[in-house]
């Protein structure tokens, strides 16, 4: 039972991630993704068999604990994107659409981390907030956001890490990205094997400065 509870968050999680990418590019003016309908809550539009449910699975039993995973990635098309005032879109335009996601899971981590820091019995909707139900569904969301977060920010193609990267580096170097993106599923499962020995760490101490315990 407390599998499936923890994969359904998951999948919320890694929905709302993709859907930021997806409004994130909306905003600097393509709308592949709103017409390819990866705007939208319905979970099986953004599903993905192995990265939603196999691998979190994966992690569960046999991770150590660690849970991560992602959904299908949303599409977009750079070549849409309109002029913004505030930066090269050229340039930045990937950059801002790939940290779109991670911040989503870190904004969730904190709203959800905040209610654990602040729970206690003072009023009747502190007193909510401090029931052990809901309090153990916080500390569910916030560790996964957490980690979907550090995960996704690991500048390893094709995470969103590397096209932040990417950007500060000239236009040259996109072809190496374009390579290493190829080999995205052999690169996941490396950086997936490997990760425990430094995520779990950064989870727990972000964990802590959030919430305070």
């Amino acid at each position: 039972m407390e599998i499936l509870f923890t994969v359904v968050i998951l999948i919320v999680s890694v929905m709302l991630h993709e859907m930021a990418h997806g409004f994130a590019a909306l905003y600097l003016g393509d709308p592949t993704a709103k017409y390819q309908n990866r705007l939208t809550l319905n979970p099986l539009h953004h599903i993905d068999p192995v990265g939603s449910i196999l691998v979190p699975i994966i992690g569960f039993f046999w991770g150590g604990g660690l849970i991560i995973g992602w959904a299908k990635p949303v599409p977009y098309n750079p070549y849409n994107f309109r002029p913004n005032r505030y930066f090269d879109v050229a340039k930045y335009g990937d950059a801002f659409v790939s940290i779109a996601g991670p911040l989503t899971n870190i904004i969730l981590a904190i709203i959800f981390g905040l209610f654990i820091r602040f729970s206690s019995p003072l009023g009747e909707v502190a007193t909510i907030f401090a029931n052990p139900a809901f309090i153990n569904l916080s500390v569910i969301v916030t560790s996964l956001n957490i980690g979907l977060a550090i995960f996704n920010l690991i500048p390893v193609p094709p995470l969103d890490g590397s096209k932040i990267l990417f950007s500060l580096f000239p236009t040259k170097w996109y072809e190496l990205r374009a390579r290493l993106e190829n080999m995205g599923l052999f690169l996941i499962v490396i950086v997936f094997i490997v990760a425990g020995t430094f995520i779990s760490p950064i989870i727990s101490l972000c964990f802590r400065l959030i919430t305070g315990f």
